[in-house]
């Protein structure tokens, strides 16, 4: 049965999307069976594994969780994309942002998006959820569905505080509603290591959770490059497969399967 990874944090602009994509082309270039799910209204990880146009996808992630709401049936591979690259898709588009309204009144309401994975992940052996940039319903029911979290933080400055919001919210869902959910680690993002800032977000995350969170080691450099390969569709494997932003994300590929 898939290991079920979501990729969190309420800030935007931490590449959660770039970091889910080529972390899942990374495990499938393992060998291993990836779904990714995209559960961010913005649809930015749709979009970066080549479909703009999501508007005109007839099933999305909102689709499937409205289907769960009305205890309808689901065919697992109902609206399921093939990237070239390996990996499969849940897609999303704006509708989803309609899911936040449609879960307040849900029965088992954070569950939704756990009910849905669990049709689907014994395909898989690693599902990927892409979280949006907030911690309302959608994110909640991310986190009840998964094993574990990844959360992606950018090394230009360290938002400590929305850390801690985070961090206080993962301990209620434990709490009450997801008692297995792990931590995975902190993955640093965007980092320029020629700078003092980056070094000093390092040291103060350390020093702040280094405790009690593992610190990924591969830490994800910035580059113009990963930037360049959403806007073309496809990873960062296939845009620069040479290049130390891939070198990166094989090596917390390789310390994701090791820790499954």
């Amino acid at each position: 049965m898939a290991k079920v990874i979501a990729l969190c944090n309420q800030k935007g602009g931490v590449t959660k999307s770039t970091s889910s994509i080529n972390l899942g082309v990374g495990l499938a270039l393992q060998g291993k069976k990836v779904l990714i799910a995209d559960c961010d209204p913005q649809s930015d990880c749709t979009t970066a594994l080549g479909w703009p146009d999501n508007d005109s996808l007839s099933v999305t992630l909102a689709t499937l969780m409205e289907k769960v709401i009305n205890d309808e049936p689901i065919n697992p591979q109902e609206g399921i994309l093939h990237h070239a690259e390996g990996v499969d898709l849940v897609p999303a588009n704006m509708e989803l942002s309609g899911m936040e309204v449609a879960l307040v009144g849900a029965m088992s309401r954070e569950f939704t998006l756990k009910s849905y994975i669990d049709t689907v992940k014994g395909a898989y052996d690693f599902v990927l959820i892409d979280c949006m940039p907030s911690l309302g319903m959608l994110t909640i029911n991310a986190l009840a569905a998964a094993d574990s979290l990844i959360i992606p933080v950018q090394a230009q400055y360290l938002p400590a505080k929305g850390m801690t919001q985070l961090l206080k919210i993962v301990n209620k869902v434990r709490k009450q509603i997801n008692p297995s959910l792990e931590i995975s680690g902190i993955l640093m993002t965007l980092v320029d290591a020629r700078t003092n800032l980056a070094k000093a977000t390092e040291e103060t995350l350390r020093q702040q959770y280094g405790s009690h969170l593992r610190i990924y080691d591969p830490k994800i450099p910035i580059s113009v490059k990963a930037a360049e390969a959403s806007a073309a569709g496809m990873s960062i494997f296939a845009y620069d497969g040479s290049g130390k932003v891939a070198e990166a994300y094989m090596e917390l590929a390789r310390t994701v399967i090791a820790d499954a």
